[in-house]
């Protein structure tokens, strides 16, 4: 019967059963549908596979007479038998028409649902059928892309435009004045506004911008103060360089509102004063006042456009509603206010949230990479070598790869959901995911070798880029892209563990005076790339993960 799914019950001479009909009705129907002689419990004739066809489309029109309910049940399942990604769902679908396990063990001779599905999941070839109007919800604009990683660099021109603020004399490891206190500032904030901008994400996810709002609003501040209780904790830095971090934790925290809240063009408008001034600084001497009347009107910009985003303007009778209504109090109701809270949340788990610890890995995550792309630019210097050996252009290339490095993240999951709808088998999917996950990542990092080039040259007094360095700088670019990877999938838990135990590994050798710096670099960054290449491919060459 075209388009129906038929299984043989087990014995050479055993007839067809038709799936559909024996669901429905429970036992094998009679004629040719109906289970052979020499079949069923006591004949000992368990040990042939049931021959399953390839499902075909009935042809439009076709004869045959009227179809029933069995057969259009039939037609049902030998679709979603072909275009089943696990075997599992093929055995929820026969437990959901009602085959039972003594059932399936009577007819078929097969343990229970779970094994005859996977008989079914191996013979039937996967067909997946195409919906119309497929759309890409992976599309997204390079441009837009390309604009975020321009703005993550910007502020970099604030210390162009800051230097005279940094003057003063070395700092205890030879860099120059005030590098230490800001390094020390801008890692923690990094580090928290990680944590805080996934948080205020998965609100979004959740469909509650008002919440995200709130988180933002109440984590931002929380983090300007972190940053700037950092780098007051290092001593002997230059009397402005604090002052300088402090303005550099509040950018950092207004900048995160903006950008998850994605309010991108209005943060470049407002880094567009110190930018110009950072380029005309290059080619004229700036007064000082001048200078620091830019940096603030950048600062005041950003923070006032990050203000406006955020709740600040509800009253206390606002607050006090939202507070009742998520404590399911009614007007003038009074009672144990606690008691309401947990039950709730009991009753209505929604209403907690996002778990707090669930954004924790991604403060991991950022941490582990921020310290590998300080080695990466400050490592020999940190090790004892002399201050011209900063390679600050590893460091700047890094971070404008970021925008491409976004697009090209989509333009995987893109390919990997077309590798969903045309692979028939599970190693034809692995092979197209394997072969678009190559592309993308050879893309990047020749976007991330032309970065790192340009700079090279374009820096003044920047060390050459030899073997060693390009190719240390090619590995954390991998690090980095597979470690974006899994955090997009969802597995953010062992990219944080491997880039953590990197930057611990790297920290430990410099503390240590362990072997050449650069070679401990590249020795580190190959550990940490060939264990985060071999995670992608163990957890995304699954169809299941692209779900």
């Amino acid at each position: 019967m075209s388009g129906s799914l038929w299984l043989r019950p087990p014995g050479p001479e055993g007839g067809w059963v038709h799936v559909g009909h024996a669901a429905a009705t429970g036992r094998a129907a009679g004629g040719p549908g109906s289970p052979g002689p020499g079949t069923g419990p006591g004949t000992g004739r368990t040990d042939t596979l049931p021959a399953v066809p390839r499902p075909r489309r009935a042809a439009a029109g076709g004869g045959g007479g009227r179809r029933g309910t069995h057969g259009e049940s039939a037609d049902r399942l030998g679709e979603l038998v072909a275009a089943a990604v696990h075997p599992d769902e093929i055995a929820a679908v026969l437990e959901s028409d009602g085959m039972n396990d003594e059932y399936i063990r009577l007819t078929y001779g097969r343990r229970d649902s779970f094994a005859l599905a996977e008989e079914l999941y191996a013979r039937v070839p996967r067909s997946f059928p195409e919906p119309d109007g497929v759309t890409d919800p992976w599309k997204v604009s390079l441009t837009a892309c390309l604009l975020r990683g321009v703005i993550f660099v910007l502020p970099g021109l604030a210390y162009v435009l800051g230097a005279p603020l940094l003057e003063g004399p070395p700092d205890r490891l030879g860099l120059p004045a005030g590098t230490l206190t800001l390094l020390a500032g801008a890692l923690i904030g990094w580090v928290w506004d990680q944590t805080l901008s996934h948080r205020a994400y998965s609100w979004l996810g959740l469909g509650d911008r008002a919440a995200a709002r709130r988180t933002l609003l109440a984590g931002a501040p929380a983090g300007a103060l972190l940053g700037t209780a950092a780098a007051l904790a290092v001593p002997g830095g230059p009397p402005f360089s604090y002052g300088f971090a402090a303005g550099q934790a509040l950018y950092v925290g207004a900048a995160t509102v903006l950008l998850v809240l994605g309010r991108e063009r209005a943060l470049l408008a407002a880094l567009a004063p110190m930018a110009a001034g950072a380029v005309l600084s290059l080619v004229t001497d700036l007064p000082v006042p001048l200078r620091v009347a830019l940096l603030v009107v950048s600062l005041l910009a950003a923070c006032a456009l990050a203000l406006r985003e955020l709740p600040v303007r509800r009253g206390a009778r606002a607050a006090v509603r939202r507070i009742r209504d998520r404590l399911g109090l009614r007007p003038g109701e009074r009672g144990p206010v606690r008691w309401r809270m947990l039950r709730g949340a009991e009753e209505d788990p929604a209403r907690r949230g996002p778990r707090i610890g669930d954004s924790v890995p991604y403060g991991v995550f950022g941490l582990g990479t921020g310290l590998l792309v300080l080695y990466a630019a400050l490592g020999e210097v940190l090790s004892g070598g002399p201050a011209e050996a900063v390679a600050a252009p590893s460091a700047v290339a890094l971070t404008l790869s970021m925008g491409p490095a976004e697009w090209l993240l989509h333009r995987f999951r893109s390919g990997s959901l077309a590798g969903l709808r045309a692979a028939r088998s599970p190693r034809a999917f692995r092979r197209r995911m394997l072969t678009t996950l190559t592309g993308c990542l050879a893309v990047y990092l020749a976007v991330l070798l032309a970065l790192g080039v340009t700079g090279t040259l374009l820096w003044p007094h920047a060390p050459g880029l030899t073997w060693v360095r390009v190719a240390t700088l090619l590995l954390l670019g991998t690090v980095m892209w597979t470690g974006l990877l899994l955090q997009s999938f969802g597995a953010v838990r062992p990219a944080a563990v491997v880039c953590a135990c990197a930057a611990v590994a790297q920290s430990l050798a410099l503390l240590a005076g362990v072997g050449q710096p650069r070679l401990v670099q590249l020795v580190v960054a190959a550990g940490a790339s060939a264990a985060l290449a071999v995670l992608v491919c163990l957890l995304l060459g699954r169809a299941t993960a692209h779900r």
